[in-house]
């Protein structure tokens, strides 16, 4: 059978020998709690070995330019096509990369401008020398010095007038100012001339230093600009003369990032920054009006854009600046104007950043996929991406240990009656809170203007739990993020980012347990406590630690093998003969959280063992790799080794980020003990579960962009069910209905 993918035996990290056999020109959603093996058969399994076949094919002179995967851990997998992966890795790019080039729409913009002002192409990219400002090198920002940073004007130069590193009273650089015969050096710079003070920043000449020689002369202005600016400095130069400089727009661009010949090419009065610059939605109906092969091609891309969610997006926003799900539907764009057939799409989560109005569109995209002949396999826990599914794959029963198995194959309609997790989550009709709790207090926000926020007003109040709700696009990033956190900077802000640590970094060191360990293994056995870590003495030789030995020879892929002195456990032998209560150092690594909690009593190991169970992550073993964990594992880590404080103000980003159905629960009640802990709970969400149960909604709107950027309701759970100007209360009525 060639129209199913087969998968038989499958051993991916913890999944136990799984086989099944997936629809090919279907869309396959897979789903299960968190940790469950989801990720390990569509992506570990599934996508790396449909990427490595597909490599397989191309010349060693181009492997080697690709990335190397190694053959999954299964007995077969059969009838695999060309695999086209949109994941949630944040979307690489340094500050040229914008929505523009990474949709490559900008390059249907530039040619439109070239044709008009018959230039060539390249003068209307930032990124090519011929068309860059050149002030800022085509990045539209500028480093100014502060002037008013690096001097006091209330102190001579004798009295220590220059605040720049290494110009102390008397140094070499100092002597340049302080003997300079036009300078008195005991004469406040308050009291300077006009001409004193020009000679003191911008002057030129030459300077007799002690009598002895001549220097030439240049203002301490000028001389900062040109060796602290314009050449390239230390990391550590860099560092010291952060106090002294301001980055803002570009003053010659004006933050165009384009040259002046470029700026003036212009089409009906808009020059390509103003295009650049304009919504999504506002430039498709520009183009429109063009009625050009170019601007038309360029316009049906933008259709793309605005269709997936995302109209309140410019051309010119940088890459940096999105949000996991907003790269990763960016990242769709590129392929729905494809006309490629028969190739397997893989999403992880594409639901996640979107309100439940834009998860329709989603589904669209989806389907159009489908129907165009190929196979959509998606990784989801939202009910409504469920729903469109022709095949649902459940994997469970629960995490870690306790999963890896199929516990469902089949149609949603199936699965709606099934005894398993995801069943019952489906079957679960949506509760409004109506005991909320009252308010201590409140936090205000006065006028705030960043992004697309008009001149919003808003108090959050405190000791109780408060959704901040709406559209993507529609300012709750803006308004809690940043501005929230700018005026209550003393507030923990937990969001999704990246983890910084080494692929050697474990649950076990990020939460502060693993110290006290290998105290209690030293002490119960005489011997230094260096001797059980595995990045140290006590380390397997052969391995380094690793437990396991990747051999890398050139034209090959990389191979894998388990490290046979120490059997993967990454310590020496000597070391696994100190036991402590019956235990090795690799047993108690090998442990989950759960496992852990049961094992030590010693107080300071066990709440912070505690912490890891309440934010939901129970089934991780204590040396699992920080790498391998997704971006909602990474967000409850980051809270597990926050929940002792009392008095705060917690801000959560999206914190039902990978869960499923049934850890929602687990989540909503943790926030209700960091409440009832005396906190103030902050969570910027779409989940309809999690707002059911706040205690006090903020509901941002009416739309994304520019037709965002406003408060449209605060108020109960139960007054927004009543209210009929929102959108987020419009999906809430269908939840408990």
């Amino acid at each position: 059978m060639t129209d199913t993918i087969r998968i038989i035996g499958a051993r991916v990290h913890n999944l136990k020998d799984v086989s099944l056999e997936i629809p090919k020109n279907k869309i396959t959603v897979f789903t299960g709690v968190s940790g469950s093996g989801k990720s390990s058969i569509v992506f570990d399994t599934i996508a790396v070995e449909a990427q490595r076949q597909l490599y397989g094919t191309f010349s060693w002179f181009i492997r080697n330019f690709l990335p190397k995967y190694e053959r999954p851990h299964a007995d077969a997998i059969e009838n695999l096509t060309t695999p086209v992966i949109v994941d949630q890795k944040p979307v690489s790019g340094n500050a040229r990369s914008t929505v523009g080039t990474m949709t490559d729409i900008m390059p249907m913009v530039r040619a439109l401008f070239a044709r008009q002002g018959d230039k060539p192409v390249s003068l209307f990219s930032f990124n090519d020398p011929k068309g860059m400002c050149p002030e800022c090198d085509g990045l539209g920002r500028a480093v100014q010095p502060v002037l008013e940073s690096m001097i006091d004007r209330t102190k001579s130069l004798n009295e220590g007038a220059i605040l720049l590193p290494g110009y102390k009273v008397g140094s070499v650089n100092w002597q340049m100012y302080g003997s300079h015969e036009a300078l008195d050096p005991d004469k406040r710079l308050l009291d300077y001339s006009e001409e004193e003070l020009h000679t003191f920043l911008y002057g030129t000449g030459k300077v007799s230093v002690g009598g002895m020689f001549n220097m030439t002369y240049e203002g301490l202005y000028n001389r900062f600009v040109r060796n602290a600016l314009k050449r390239e400095t230390s990391e550590k130069t860099r560092e010291s003369i952060k106090p002294f400089i301001t980055e803002g727009i570009c003053p010659v661009c004006d933050g165009a990032r384009l040259s002046q010949e470029a700026l003036a090419v212009t089409i009906d009065g808009r020059n390509i920054a103003d295009y650049a610059g304009q919504q999504v939605t506002d430039l498709i109906e520009v183009l429109a009006g063009l009625g050009s092969p170019i601007a038309d091609g360029a316009r049906q891309a933008l259709e793309r854009v605005a269709e997936i969610g995302l109209g309140y997006l410019s051309l010119d926003r940088e890459t940096s600046s999105l949000s996991g799900g907003e790269g990763q539907r960016l990242k769709l764009v590129k392929h729905l104007g494809s006309t490629l057939v028969g190739v397997t799409y893989i999403f992880d989560e594409p639901s996640t950043g979107l309100h439940p109005r834009d998860v329709g569109r989603l589904n669209t995209l989806l389907r159009a996929l489908r129907d165009q002949g190929n196979t959509v396999l998606v990784v989801e826990h939202d009910p409504d991406v469920i729903a469109v599914a022709d095949h649902v794959v459940d994997v469970g029963p629960r995490a870690g240990a306790h999963g890896g198995e199929i516990v469902f194959q089949g149609p949603v309609s199936e699965l709606l009656t099934a005894d398993t997790l995801t069943g019952q989550g489906l079957r679960r009709a949506g509760r409004i809170k109506d005991d909320v709790r009252e308010p201590q207090g409140k936090l205000p926000i006065e006028g705030a203007t960043l992004h697309n926020l008009k001149n919003v007003s808003v108090a959050i109040p405190t000791g109780v739990l408060t959704a901040v709700t709406g559209v993507a696009g529609s300012g709750k990033s803006s308004l809690i993020a940043d501005v929230f956190m700018n005026t209550y900077p003393e507030s923990v802000f937990v969001d999704q980012s990246a983890i910084g640590a080494s692929s050697r970094s474990a649950p076990a060191t990020y939460i502060g347990v693993m110290d006290p360990i290998r105290q209690l293994f030293a002490k119960a056995n005489g011997v230094a406590p260096g001797l059980f870590s595995f990045n140290s003495d006590g380390a397997c030789e052969e391995c380094q630690g690793r437990g396991v030995i990747i051999t890398e020879v050139a034209q090959m892929d990389p191979v894998t093998t388990h490290c046979e002195t120490c059997d993967g456990r990454r310590f020496k032998e000597s070391v696994l003969e100190h036991k402590l209560r019956g235990k090795s150092i690799a047993d108690v690594l090998e442990m989950s959280a759960e496992e852990a909690v049961a094992f030590f009593t010693e107080k300071a190991i066990h709440a912070k063992l505690r912490a890891l169970i309440h934010v939901g992550l129970g089934y991780l073993s204590m040396g699992q790799s920080l790498s391998s964990l997704s971006g909602g594992e990474r967000q409850r880590i980051k809270l597990a080794t926050q929940l002792h404080r009392t008095g705060s103000v917690y801000v959560l980003d999206e914190p039902t980020t990978g869960l499923h159905m049934s850890d929602v629960d687990t989540l909503l009640a943790l926030l209700d003990r960091l409440v009832d802990q005396g906190n103030t709970v902050v969570v910027i969400e779409h989940n309809l579960d999690v707002i059911e149960q706040a205690d006090w909604i903020i509901d941002l709107g009416p739309d994304g962009g520019k037709n965002g950027g406003e408060v449209v309701f605060t108020g109960t759970p139960r007054e927004l069910l009543g209210f009929k100007g929102s959108l987020t209360g419009e999906h809430l009525r269908h939840s408990v209905a």
